[in-house]
């Protein structure tokens, strides 16, 4: 309100409210509120983004969000358009939308699992995914009967590295034969293939059951970091990475994968084959430790049956091993290895640079050649003697000499003696893993094993939920185990390792109904007892159990009435 000289009365305006919500505040407070509702559910349901037009600002955030996502070839995914970002820089920078976040940005970062060419494309991709995960959250899996025999030997065999895809889905050999991997034939989707490229993730099935795969690259790849047009001194630059090695970008691919088929309820497979952690200044700087950790963490808490395989011509060492081992979920995770793979601490040249050094290699020369013995005793004894320079000299200098020709030789038989330790047989006899799985054999036997492991987890989560959430998996799976023996104790059969007959015994109801029945006894027991330790909660009993037969179709409440006059007497 203003008041001129002349007395005037006159109203400024100071701020545009509007009779109705538009562009402004309110749009970015609802947006946060799409935002967290995207967000709370992943962890709920699954959820799933296909970017099939242009997505910018909140819609890039959901993209993300929902974490699942598939982008179209032809579409951005971008915060702010390149005429905005130009304006912003005072230069003409970006020509189009593409150029910031079309798929060579989003498929080669870890936004996008998956490209496709056009809509029909994408929602296939979209109707595949969803045939591998449960109806609901924590429902059963969507098995189906196998096109591919279970029990059919691997016939691709790795040569001098395993290659990941071709241990997976198979491969055909040069006169156009198939030569199968460990899972079904064509049912191998991989998902952030352009990111992190020394790691290889996706979903597959084996035997029909939807599975996690995360499989590692044994070959040198090359990341393609883009160069920047809003930095003048920006340019492009190709980095090597090595296999078999763990980058921050491939240990965040692995973490986040763990994230999502946790998520699905798949169970997961780690073909496992890595020499160990990037560790440089680098590394470090972009968060290795944290990614590392991450995976630590993602398995710590993975629900599903989780099985570590080092696979034929693979390798396991150090931090790489301690990431993956079954001690960090040993209800969920179990670990095997293939009868030449490797696994220790170092490799075995790293390993004789602490225990077998050049002193040591030459003491133990000195114990086991005759040759050096007796030089090393004529000069003790010249030197006890009092022998002439020139002899002790002479004596020395062979020494030297057949030292120095031997330890090529004794170097060889150490790097040997410490190969033996990396051996399969060693890891089993220190119960590091929970067998020996022979390459050709490995499909059929983790079919089986997967279908026990599967069945277990059902059964568990039934008694976890007539016990409550205080009784733990392991303590379900030792009752079952209880029940099983029980129910066989009259074959004379008491072997809890044979998957096939576990599975045939959960498969008929009637083997256990009486246990599940006598369980619910002691859990409705075990709340009565509670309440006659409580005055109170005997006062609210007439009026709970008068709720109770409210519910109840007068044929149950007839006989529910008939059971209490039993236990009245």
């Amino acid at each position: 309100k203003l008041q001129l000289d002349s007395g005037e009365i006159r109203w400024i305006i100071d701020s545009v409210v509007g009779k109705e919500d538009g562009l402004g505040v309110e749009n970015i407070h609802g947006s946060a509120a799409i935002a967290s509702a995207y967000s709370r559910a992943y962890k709920e349901t699954f959820t799933l983004t296909f970017v099939t037009g242009r997505t910018v600002g909140i819609g890039a955030y959901l993209a993300r969000l929902g974490i699942r996502c598939i982008q179209r070839l032809d579409q951005p995914i971008i915060l702010t358009g390149f005429s905005a970002l130009n304006k912003l820089l005072g230069r003409e920078v970006y020509s189009s939308h593409m150029q910031l976040g079309g798929p060579k940005i989003m498929a080669t970062n870890g936004v996008v699992h998956l490209t496709v060419t056009d809509d029909l494309e994408g929602v296939s991709n979209i109707l595949r995914w969803l045939s591998y995960v449960p109806a609901n959250i924590g429902g059963p899996l969507p098995i189906t009967k196998p096109l591919d025999p279970p029990d059919r030997p691997v016939a691709y065999i790795p040569e001098n590295t395993c290659d990941p895809r071709a241990a997976i889905r198979g491969v055909d050999d040069s006169q156009g034969k198939w030569l199968g991997g460990m899972f079904d034939k064509d049912s191998f989707v991989e998902t952030f293939e352009g990111w992190a490229k020394t790691v290889v993730t996706g979903r597959a099935k084996l035997g029909g059951i939807p599975v996690g795969v995360i499989a590692v690259e044994t070959q040198t790849m090359m990341q393609l970091i883009p160069a920047d047009p809003g930095q003048l001194d920006s340019h492009e630059r190709s980095v090597p990475r090595a296999g078999q090695v763990w980058f921050p970008d491939s240990a965040t691919k692995t973490a986040q994968a763990l994230l999502d088929f946790n998520r699905e309820g798949l169970p997961l497979f780690i073909l496992a084959n890595w020499r160990g952690f990037s560790g440089g200044q680098r590394d470090l700087f972009e968060g290795i430790l944290q990614a590392g950790s991450t995976i630590v963490e993602n398995l710590r808490t993975y629900n599903q049956p989780a099985f570590v395989y080092i696979p034929m011509a693979g390798e396991l060492r150090g931090g790489a091993w301690v990431v993956v081992d079954s001690k960090i979920n040993p209800d969920r995770i179990e670990c095997y290895a293939e009868r030449t793979a490797k696994g220790n601490v170092l490799e075995p040249q790293g390993l004789i640079e602490i225990k077998f050094r050049s002193e040591e290699l030459q003491d133990c020369m000195g114990r086991l050649d005759p040759e050096l013995i007796n030089m090393k005793a004529k000069l003790q004894g010249a030197k006890v003697g009092n022998g002439s320079l020139p002899d002790i000299e002479s004596l020395q200098k062979s020494i030297e000499a057949r030292t120095k020709q031997l330890l090529p030789l004794y170097t060889q038989i150490a790097i040997r003696f410490a190969e033996l330790h990396d051996t399969s047989l060693r890891m089993a006899a220190k119960g590091v893993i929970k067998k020996v799985v022979d390459w050709e054999e490995s499909r059929s036997f983790f079919y089986k094993r997967l279908r026990r492991r599967i069945s277990e987890d059902v059964l568990a989560k039934e008694i976890r939920g007539i016990a409550g959430d205080h009784f733990t998996h392991q303590s379900a799976v030792e009752l079952i185990k209880e029940w099983y023996l029980a129910s066989l104790a009259a074959t004379g059969n008491t072997e809890w390792d044979d998957d096939d007959a576990f599975v045939a015994w959960k498969d008929n109801p009637e083997n256990y109904k009486g246990y599940i029945q006598e369980l619910r006894a002691q859990k409705v027991s075990q709340s009565l007892s509670d309440l006659a330790g409580s005055s109170s909660d005997l006062e609210a009993f007439s009026q709970g159990l008068s709720t109770l037969l409210d519910k109840m179709d007068p044929s149950q409440r007839a006989k529910f009435a008939q059971e209490i006059k039993k236990v009245l007497g």
